[in-house]
């Protein structure tokens, strides 16, 4: 379903949380057990919204803006500390607000995947199934090269001008991020709207920053306990719906995700970008659902 931003925001007003002066947005639509998803970069809310339109009629769907994305506020450096830690600690607290603490089901993309796995390597025991959309939970693999355009955005002075003036990430990532099927003007207006001036665009290039790529890197060590933690998931059920065409996610991540979870469902959709929610809505939503359905949490058959 094509929503504009407007028509997003009446449909999904949400609500708000305090974190120390910020206000953190989330939708939690729905009753049952939690599904919780958790975006990446440079998407938000927005893009878990037709699988929650498919799941709240059966379960509870929560979805956050992390700090600085989406309907959330956008504070400057000396407000708010652009980390993975942090954004886990954020999680974390609106789960904990909202008295989320069991039989919890992840969804997570992009940056998504680090934030909510770090949540569920710290907290396995909450963890009922995880679903897996074109992300990373660990350091980029060995047989992976660093794409030339982040590390033009990470690394060189070029890259606050190009994420935060050009607005060249969003807008690159609208236009590229769907290569089976198109992505509507409309549907690209509104991930691009949150994010509308060099101010409210922090987050995009802090996110890019954060990537963790050797030693010394903020992120790494945490990463790295991360990765060796994710054992203690092996046993719960996961599903990986993959976009084939991701030039970032592409298939040595999947195939790091196969290695560690062999026991996974995985589906590969070999004309699909990195937005694989938008690129294939009618194929993925229906598999997750469906997934849902045959692995019910104990106790609630």
């Amino acid at each position: 379903m094509t929503e504009s931003f407007d028509e997003f925001r009446r449909i999904h007003p949400g609500h708000d949380l305090d974190l120390n002066g910020l206000r953190y947005h989330y939708l939690d639509e729905g009753q049952g057990e939690p599904v919780v998803m958790v975006h990446g970069n440079p998407s938000w809310s927005y893009y878990y919204r037709n699988l929650v339109e498919a799941l709240s009629g059966s379960y509870r769907t929560i979805v956050p803006d992390h700090i600085g994305c989406g309907l959330s506020d956008k504070p400057d450096d000396s407000k708010y500390t652009y980390t993975l830690a942090r954004r886990v600690d954020d999680l974390e607290t609106l789960l904990n607000h909202l008295g989320v603490d069991r039989n919890i089901t992840l969804v997570v993309h992009d940056w998504g995947g680090m934030i909510g796995l770090t949540y569920a390597a710290r907290h396995p025991e909450r963890i009922a199934r995880l679903v897996v959309l074109n992300t990373a939970a660990f350091l980029l693999p060995p047989s992976k090269p660093f794409p030339w355009p982040l590390w033009i955005c990470r690394d060189t002075p070029l890259g606050a001008w190009m994420v935060r003036g050009l607005n060249a990430f969003c807008r690159g990532t609208a236009l590229i991020g769907c290569k089976h099927h198109k992505m509507p003007s409309l549907v690209r207006d509104a991930y691009l709207a949150p994010y509308d001036s060099w101010d409210n665009r922090i987050a995009i290039h802090r996110f890019v920053q954060d990537i963790p790529l050797r030693s010394g890197d903020r992120a790494f060590d945490l990463v790295s306990e991360v990765q060796d933690r994710l054992r203690l998931l092996s046993k719960v059920p996961m599903l990986i719906a993959w976009g084939m065409k991701d030039f970032v996610f592409d298939h040595h991540f999947l195939a790091e995700w196969v290695q560690r979870f062999p026991d996974a469902e995985v589906h590969r959709f070999p004309r699909a970008g990195h937005y694989i929610l938008e690129d294939e809505t009618d194929e993925v939503v229906p598999l997750v659902r469906d997934f849902l359905r045959k692995h019910p949490v104990p106790g609630q058959e």
